[in-house]
């Protein structure tokens, strides 16, 4: 069994793949897109509404195609990290490892799509690259359009009553970033392998029971009040944890963090701040996705501050981490004052882990 967060390297996806030389089915179709990651699926479906670019019209009926797949699939495997150096020699793999007969399928190719049935074939469909990550519409529209392809060319097979096999991947992993000053610090990279930095102390640990609940880390945690007071809680919280955390909560669906400070600076008898997280059950990516839905600020009792959050989320059993996260525009995980007394407040938080 693989440990969480393990990237599949080069040898064992050869091996995941075996069974496809094996089956009855001889055809093989490739889809390759130039960047991907799992949970652009979650980000893109839940972020957009009607938008939804992995709905198909069916018959009259808007379906999430890429679900409907997997759920009416025999058998399905979903890698969420793939070392690159697999991906960039997987064709090759691929037509080594079979009599095939190779066609190259393009958007404008996938109508008069030709398909003998009784010799293997391996379809490979290069789908539209995406748009800039600056350029959010651009990249909806291309996986809006890259699933109407993936749909035409899966339909067209079936009603041949021809049997196949599907794999989706793309060259390199896609990161969510809406930011342009940021982008290089961006290391919200859950899906891909890299060297951890160090950290100078543990994390904060919430526990419920003898079971840990929240790990929470960040290199700095700061706030500022009314633009001018600055409140540094970082070593309250994880150095000497002079930290009331004894409201925080978490159950199967929710989780809340509460950090109680009694007088952080002059002129504040008590502060409070509270992230609260939910954990759904998403069927597109077939797996728990915790998300970070909102911050609050309580000052003295009866301030109220709240924030929306943007772009926190993963799946459950990693991290988010995150270079940057706080008020500022500029930063890739925004805080978004959602009343007035937000307004009066800032949020600096650099390499958050959660």
């Amino acid at each position: 069994a693989m440990h969480e967060g393990h990237v599949v390297s080069a040898q064992e996806l050869t091996e995941f793949l075996q069974p496809l030389f094996t089956q009855n089915s001889k055809n093989l179709v490739l889809f390759l897109q130039d960047r991907l990651s799992i949970d652009d699926f979650t980000y893109f479906s839940e972020s957009y509404g009607n938008k939804n670019p992995f709905q198909n019209q069916v018959k009259k009926l808007f379906i999430n195609l890429l679900q409907e797949i997997l759920q009416s699939s025999p058998s399905s495997l979903v890698l969420p990290a793939v070392d690159c150096k697999a991906i960039k020699y997987l064709l090759n793999f691929l037509q080594e490892s079979g009599d095939w007969k190779l066609t190259n399928v393009t958007n404008l190719s996938v109508s008069q799509l030709e398909v003998n049935a009784s010799n293997p074939n391996l379809l490979m469909v290069q789908l539209q690259p995406l748009g800039s990550g600056l350029e959010e519409i651009s990249t909806l529209e291309a996986i809006a359009e890259n699933n109407k392809i993936i749909g035409r060319v899966t339909m067209d097979l079936q009603e041949r009553g021809i049997h196949f096999s599907v794999i989706y991947t793309a060259v390199r992993p896609s990161r969510i970033s809406r930011r342009t000053g940021v982008v290089a610090e961006l290391r919200r990279q859950l899906m891909a392998a890299e060297e951890e930095d160090s950290l100078s102390y543990p994390p904060l640990n919430v526990t419920t029971g003898n079971n840990t609940c929240i790990l929470f880390y960040a290199s700095n945690f700061s706030l500022k009040a009314s633009s001018s007071v600055l409140i540094d809680l970082t070593n309250a919280t994880f150095v000497t944890q002079s930290v009331d955390i004894s409201a925080s909560a978490c159950s199967d669906s929710n989780a809340t963090l509460s950090l109680k400070y009694t007088k952080p600076v002059s002129g504040i008898n008590s502060l409070e701040i509270r992230f609260l997280m939910t954990n759904k059950f998403y069927e597109g990516s077939a797996r728990k996705w915790s998300t970070l839905d909102s911050v609050e600020i309580v000052q003295d009792g009866d301030k109220f501050a709240k924030f929306n959050v943007s772009a926190i989320s993963a799946p459950a059993e990693y991290s988010f981490h995150c270079q940057l996260v706080g008020t500022s525009n500029l930063y890739p995980a925004r805080l978004v004052p959602s009343n007035d007394e937000a307004k009066n407040w800032d949020v600096f938080i650099s390499k958050l882990q959660v």
